[in-house]
């Protein structure tokens, strides 16, 4: 299902919040987009006209950083990501509410923890003008964006958890994506 037709399928009721995940979803795919066009480029100069873009390594290298922070926030909310439920499986219903009420947190606290040693390279790369190899770029600001995927992700991870505990009914799955597991 595309992010229109969950807009139509949610008609009026889709709030705020609910754009504010679809945008965070948005930039994590542009993210993606940037990335690939950034290694198909390089390839082609590379092999076809043996040159290269200046600083392609570094800004490969943090893209890839901010793409895999932005990809954390996507995939947070939905919980898209690699799981193992052996144990939630087997439990009842209100079991695995209270395992996913449980993971979500311990999630919640990992991803807060990680946000906050970010904001500390961020901090240190800045004051210690770390710059890129071949123009001399600043790379602090590659970090913060990277920190600001990683803020999106704390974010998403508290709705997800303030809807698992008060709104259960607002993180259905995606029916497409439930017959592909």
């Amino acid at each position: 299902m595309t992010l229109t037709e969950r807009r139509r399928a949610a008609g009026p009721t889709a709030n705020a919040m609910d754009r504010f995940i679809d945008g965070i979803e948005l930039a994590a795919a542009a993210f993606i987009g940037i990335v690939a066009v950034d290694i198909f480029v390089s390839v082609v100069l590379r092999y076809l006209f043996s040159t290269s873009i200046p600083d392609s390594y570094d800004f490969g290298r943090l893209l890839l950083g901010i793409l895999i922070f932005w990809g954390i926030a996507a995939t947070s909310y939905r919980g898209g990501h690699i799981t193992v439920d052996l144990i939630w499986a087997a439990a009842s219903p209100r079991g695995k509410r209270a395992i996913d009420i449980f993971a979500t947190l311990v999630l919640l606290f990992v991803v807060t923890v990680q946000t906050a040693m970010l904001f500390d390279k961020v901090r240190t790369t800045r004051t210690d003008h770390v710059l890129t190899f071949d123009l001399h770029l600043p790379t602090w600001p590659f970090f913060a964006v990277a920190w600001a995927g990683d803020v999106s992700a704390v974010i998403l991870i508290a709705v997800r958890t303030w809807r698992l505990i008060f709104h259960p009914e607002k993180l259905n799955p995606d029916p497409i994506a439930k017959a592909l597991e």
